[in-house]
């Protein structure tokens, strides 16, 4: 993972790091799919699937299907979703 930064050269030609993004936090069980952009300050909640390409600009709640540019919550994901696509 990275966070975005700003990297300013100094008048004397030295580099200062004075800026960061918010860190940004992932909870258990996700998947992200490929070229997935996650904005500073977000959370995702726990047991998420974010689908390919989508932009997440906020807040994510538990147990979610996040789907679009700007992400939205398609519907909760289920304990039969679960027992459907895992019966393992």
């Amino acid at each position: 993972m990275y966070q975005q930064r700003n990297i300013r050269q100094q008048a004397d030609g030295q580099f200062d790091d004075v800026e960061y993004g918010k860190p940004v936090t992932i909870g258990d069980n996700c998947w992200l799919a490929s070229n997935v952009t996650v904005c500073p300050g977000v959370t995702i909640g726990n047991g998420c699937v974010i689908g390919a390409g989508t932009v997440v600009t906020k807040d994510i709640p538990d147990n979610s299907l996040v789907l679009g540019v700007p992400g939205k919550v398609i519907r909760p994901i289920t304990e039969k979703d679960r027992l459907e696509n895992f019966p393992y």
